[in-house]
């Protein structure tokens, strides 16, 4: 089934999805406050949308934004999408949100008439592109159906969270909470590493053949060992996904120390000038306090 599919965010993820979207037969029109990377998803093949014109047409809108903040303006704004969407049209809303604030989005998309699938995404830019990210998603099996002809075009794997949005959210949660301390403790490991004099790259090479490594360790640490920290995700990132694990936890009544510590090493690297950066660059925090040098001098 060909599908108008809109997406709303053309960054790092959003752009791959959209590409993997075309490559399925869709049609896809695309949105993001960088013109550049509108102009060069129509040079692919789509269309630039707005939603005064595209909305009425969409059977799906995707939204691949960074925050709740974004997700409720592209939605509910003064140039919101939901209220210009036929009834019956599906939007899928990938953005890292509390599970309290999927449930609220979903609520207001219903009294409009329209499927709201909660579905965070994992996997990152290269799988984006490839159409083989993770979906963790939660709606009603109406959303589901509406939605499935794309989450098959950008998806290698849609876990189905149930009914409940929220769910999706949770579980992203989680994901985000075990990745963010995994970053931090693969910079944690590898600078302690090389207080002892070990090099990182030998480091690198026998700690992901034990038990102590993870994906995050056997991902991030060869950025540092090979001083490249061309943000793939950036640090900016954390401060973020994980003040939004602690939220969640606090609303829970749930202590997460493990959780807090890593933030606070993100804060420490983004309030250092490296938020920009790949983040891997927790490293540095640990370096520049223990007086170490990383490979390329950072």
């Amino acid at each position: 089934m060909v599908l108008n599919v809109a997406v709303v965010g053309l960054g790092s993820m959003g752009y791959g999805m959209a590409q993997s979207l075309l490559r399925a037969g869709h049609k896809v029109h695309g949105a993001d406050v960088n013109a550049a990377a509108v102009s060069r998803l129509v040079a692919e093949g789509a269309q630039a949308a707005c939603a005064a014109e595209t909305a009425p047409q969409a059977d799906v809108l995707v939204v691949v934004v960074l925050n709740a903040a974004q997700t409720e303006a592209v939605l509910f704004g003064a140039d919101g999408w939901a209220a210009r969407m036929r009834k019956g049209a599906t939007i899928i809303s990938c953005a890292t949100v509390a599970p309290s604030f999927a449930k609220d989005m979903a609520a207001r998309c219903a009294g409009l008439g329209l499927l709201y699938l909660d579905a965070p995404i994992s996997g990152g830019a290269a799988k984006a592109a490839a159409g083989k990210l993770s979906i963790m998603a939660s709606g009603s099996q109406e959303a589901f159906d509406g939605a499935r002809p794309a989450l098959d075009a950008m998806a290698e794997t849609v876990f189905d969270l149930g009914s409940e949005p929220g769910a999706g959210s949770a579980m992203k949660a989680v994901n985000q909470l075990l990745a963010g301390v995994h970053i931090a403790a693969m910079g944690e490991a590898l600078t302690f590493g090389m207080t002892q004099g070990l090099e990182p790259g030998r480091i690198v090479e026998v700690i992901s053949r034990c038990a102590g490594t993870s994906w995050m360790f056997e991902n991030r640490a060869p950025h540092v060992v090979d001083g490249d920290y061309t943000p793939r995700s950036a640090i900016n990132i954390w401060p973020k996904d994980l003040g939004i694990v602690l939220g969640i936890a606090a609303e829970a009544r749930f202590g997460a120390p493990l959780t807090a510590a890593a933030l606070q090493q993100f804060m420490a690297a983004a309030g250092s000038g490296l938020g920009g950066e790949d983040d891997a660059a927790v490293a540095k925090v640990y370096a520049r306090n223990a007086g170490l040098t990383l490979p390329g001098g950072a």
